[in-house]
């Protein structure tokens, strides 16, 4: 990728931030890809057993945790049953009424105690790993029995450090690493769906059970990465 001599300085920096987007995409495909696809399977375990897909993070990494769970809610590509995700920001209330009790640090965290269950998947996303409602958000999940992963910037970060498995993004900003991020998460989706295809998991249902028989499941792959 080349630019003319004396091209404006918006040019040049619309190109650095291309290149440094491509170098990224290029390291997760070498180092980070096999992690994502053990998650989209382990996922596509999880979930039909009844488990459940907590997710958070703040700003944009927010946005991105609410992408994922409405795939889950609602569909990647082809049509499928829907299965139990949360993104735990959007619930202003809760997240408002925590906020003025307990403070900001435990927007995440009491949520988790409230909605997560031994065996269920909790993603904490964060550019820096730093964030202290998050950090909580991780502790409290491995208290309750969660997987808790983690898709920070570079490491080492708190967050990857209390994450059982991570995936870390080697960008010099918190753009690029938001923007590879978005790409990890649909190569989640590719691969969950993928797992599913074929199964009786992955049909949508005739109708949506009204009591709440459905069962509650472990996770059944018990792989722990240490940062």
């Amino acid at each position: 990728m080349h630019e003319a001599p004396g091209a404006p300085r918006s040019s040049r920096s619309a190109r650095e931030h291309c290149r440094s987007l491509q170098d990224a995409l290029r390291r997760l495909c070498d180092q980070g890809i096999d992690e994502i696809v053990a998650w989209g399977r382990e996922l596509a375990h999880v979930l039909p057993s009844g488990g459940r897909l907590l997710a958070a993070g703040n700003g944009g990494s927010a946005a991105q945790a609410q992408h994922l769970t409405a795939e889950m809610v609602g569909r990647y590509a082809e049509d499928r049953r829907p299965y139990s995700a949360i993104s735990l920001h959007a619930e202003t209330s809760s997240v408002t009424a925590i906020g003025n009790d307990y403070g900001f640090d435990e927007v995440f965290a009491r949520q988790v105690a409230a909605h997560g269950r031994a065996g269920d998947v909790l993603i904490l996303m964060s550019t820096s790993g730093r964030s202290d409602n998050l950090l909580g958000a991780a502790t409290a999940g491995r208290a309750a029995g969660l997987r808790v992963w983690a898709m920070t910037g570079p490491r080492p970060n708190p967050l990857a450090a209390q994450a059982d498995a991570v995936l870390a993004i080697d960008a010099p900003t918190a753009a690029t690493v938001q923007e590879a991020h978005l790409v990890a998460l649909h190569v989640l989706c590719e691969v969950f769906d993928e797992t599913l295809s074929g199964s009786s998991a992955a049909a949508p249902p005739a109708a949506v059970p009204r009591d709440g028989s459905l069962a509650r499941g472990r996770a059944v792959l018990t792989r722990r990465e240490v940062s």
